[in-house]
């Protein structure tokens, strides 16, 4: 589980610094930045926090952070209709 390449790929596509995150998740920009870099490890009420404040679904920022290895018994057809349909929804949000 990669979860601070998923929290930088929603933060960037909402065009969000570190600071403007962490401001909106009541979190400090350094710890932000560690999370990013796969240096933390945030507990579930943080990665609540950051979901909310990116607007999207915990679930959803749990499948983005996943590894290609954690979900080797999908298809690589259904892994990648659901990264899109995520994405997607992201856009959406």
């Amino acid at each position: 589980m990669n979860i601070g390449k998923a929290i930088k790929l929603c933060r960037k596509q909402k065009n969000w610094t570190l600071a403007e995150l962490a401001d909106k998740s009541n979190l400090s920009t350094s710890y932000i930045s560690l999370l990013e870099q796969g240096k933390r490890d945030p507990n579930l009420s943080k990665l609540e926090n950051i979901a909310e404040s990116l607007k999207i679904p915990l679930s959803v920022l749990l499948f983005l952070g996943t590894d290609k290895k954690e979900i080797e018994s999908i298809s690589p057809e259904l892994a990648e209709k659901l990264s899109l349909t995520t994405l997607k929804l992201i856009e959406e949000l």
